[in-house]
């Protein structure tokens, strides 16, 4: 059984979805994995690759020019997220009596053990909360800590694919801790938020992103 397969909840078994880029992925198990001697450890390389290439182009925009080259590589990589969102969830229904939690917390499952590629370990805590151990990321030796900031971009477009798919996504979420961090885990909490909690996520990106700017003065693409 493969890692992104498997959890303990009754229900999981009944939440559907669509694996993204299915074209290529059936290529490359039918044809690559099936039929070569091909490694597939290579594409985490690859992977690292672009990863650390989108990280160098966020930073080069911002130095470059300034709020509006962050903008810009915002908006393409929420653009991405939602598109990979809008996959997952194509065509499929919630079952009957599936709560929002269980909605929030198995939509994350799938972006974080498929999307993401990651390990996870998830919690229903309650009809409000829902948490997520991240064991492992293919980007955590190669990351700095503020690096995950791209990784916000990504998931606020994911997050307005689900709020799309259905109105039982009425959870916010955080980022607890991270590994680049020098946490043992990226811990993430997703809850019913307040009124006055609702504005946290864009909150905090919005002094990420002042942040970098700062940074970014008198900086220049190498």
């Amino acid at each position: 059984m493969a890692h992104w397969e498997s959890r303990p909840e009754a229900r999981w078994k009944d939440f559907r979805f669509n694996q993204p880029y299915a074209k290529g992925l059936k290529r490359l198990r039918e044809e690559v994995l099936a039929k070569t001697d091909f490694d597939p450890a290579t594409l985490w390389q690859w992977g690292t690759m672009q990863a650390m290439a989108l990280v160098q182009i966020l930073k080069d925009c911002e130095a470059t020019f300034g709020e509006a080259g962050q903008k810009l590589v915002f908006e393409g990589l929420r653009k991405i997220g939602l598109d990979v969102g809008r996959q997952i969830l194509a065509g499929t229904t919630l079952p009957e009596g599936m709560t929002s939690a269980e909605f929030v917390s198995f939509y994350a499952t799938v972006i974080n053990r498929i999307a993401y590629a990651s390990l996870e370990k998830p919690r229903i805590d309650a009809a409000d909360k829902v948490t997520f151990d991240i064991l492992w990321c293919p980007h955590q030796d190669h990351y700095g800590a503020f690096d995950c900031r791209v990784q916000r971009y990504f998931v606020q477009g994911m997050i307005d694919a689900a709020r799309e798919f259905s109105e039982r996504w009425d959870f916010e979420v955080r980022f607890d801790t991270t590994i680049p961090s020098g946490s043992e885990t990226c811990h993430f909490t997703l809850w019913k938020a307040r009124e006055g909690e609702k504005a946290e996520w864009e909150k905090y990106t919005r002094l990420l992103e002042r942040q970098a700017l700062e940074r970014a003065r008198g900086a220049k693409p190498k």
